[in-house]
């Protein structure tokens, strides 16, 4: 009877989600209403991290991080989109904000969010140096390729880059990622799977049967529906979101980070929900994978989009940020290397985190 209930509620909460957003696109909803759609917006969140996991059981590692990983950025990159053309020139650094606010929650808060609960639960975290290793590596190249050059090149005065610069940057992230990705599914799928000795081995979950194709499918559908609800009903949020913003002092780029926090909700929960299970390596999976997303695909559709779109397209990151992402590569590589993590390591990570959170809110 529990499965058969929770199943039923997970199955409601995306439609009803994607209800309350029909209902409330393209208006800017009252006190009670952005109550009712902060619910709703939770609902969708917990809805996606169940059939992510479904989705994920069925398909095994290392496919199943990526199906959720790429569902999010997709919808994150239309999001962007739509954003930067209603929006105008004020929207120029909104693609800049929005990848290195991704690319810190992910390398910082969910790393080492998960780092920490898998530290307390087996006082030492263990997963695939090799996998992980070859992924923070890729998240660093495509950052700078992407998110720094962009404030020292020549091309066109200020942190931007020339037409030619922006379609080469493009290539290259899309190049990377797909090389990324025939690595991690095909020729070196070995070094994202947990390692030898990995607790996971002892969870009973990770060895109960697979669903069948037709409950996987239904859920893969469900969780489009669900990220579609959330990203939605985040920017039906974001009028409030601002609202506060400006009211507690803070810029206008903290919006984005905030907006980013609820959008990166689904991948969050999965990812502690797999440490708290022993599966560390698939949490690590999950939080660089989503960076290496957010950037290899967001910057090579913005860069199409720019065809069309008026004004400036910003990219270059200011001093702060630059500093903030050339720490956490360096804490990064050191964390991956030995492929074991304590308590230290993930307390770092998310002191960093916290630091980025702080300077975005308190430049």
């Amino acid at each position: 009877m529990t499965r058969v209930r929770s199943l039923r509620w997970t199955t409601a909460a995306p439609l009803l989600a994607l209800a309350v957003l029909s209902l409330t696109w393209g208006d800017k909803p009252k006190t009670a209403m952005v109550i009712v759609v902060g619910v709703f917006l939770a609902a969708g969140v917990l809805a996606a991290v169940h059939h992510a996991e479904v989705v994920a059981h069925r398909v095994g590692e290392p496919f199943g991080s990526l199906v959720l990983a790429v569902a999010v950025t997709i919808i994150e990159v239309a999001l962007i989109v739509t954003l930067m053309i209603s929006g105008g020139k004020e929207t120029a650094s909104l693609a800049r904000d929005t990848v290195f606010a991704a690319a810190m929650i992910t390398v910082n808060g969910i790393l080492g969010i998960s780092l920490l609960v898998a530290a307390f639960r087996d006082r030492v975290a263990t997963f695939n140096a090799e996998g992980t290793g070859a992924a923070l590596a890729t998240v660093a190249t495509l950052a700078t390729l992407t998110l720094v050059l962009p404030r020292f090149t020549t091309g066109r005065p200020g942190p931007e880059f020339s037409g030619a610069q922006l379609a080469f940057a493009a290539i290259a992230a899309l190049a990377l990622y797909g090389l990324f990705v025939l690595m991690q599914t095909v020729r070196h799928r070995d070094y994202f799977l947990p390692a030898d000795d990995d607790p996971a081995a002892a969870d009973p979950e990770a060895h109960a049967p697979p669903p069948s194709n037709r409950s996987a499918g239904w859920s893969l559908g469900l969780l489009v529906v669900s990220l579609v609800a959330v990203v939605g009903l985040a920017k039906i949020e974001s009028p409030a979101i601002e609202d506060g913003v400006a009211a507690a002092g803070a810029p206008q780029s903290a919006v984005g980070v905030v907006i980013a926090l609820l959008v990166l909700l689904p991948e969050t929960l999965a990812a502690v929900r797999a440490a708290r299970r022993g599966r560390v390596q698939t949490s690590l999976n999950l939080s660089l994978g989503s960076a290496m997303a957010s950037i290899g695909l967001t910057i090579p559709a913005i860069a199409v989009a720019s065809i069309w779109l008026d004004g400036p397209l910003v990219l270059g990151l200011g001093p702060t940020q630059m500093v903030l992402l050339a720490i956490t590569v360096m804490v990064g590589i050191l964390t991956v290397v030995p492929g074991r993590a304590t308590l230290q390591q993930a307390g770092v990570h998310l002191v960093l985190f916290a630091a980025f959170v702080f300077l975005a809110i308190s430049p």
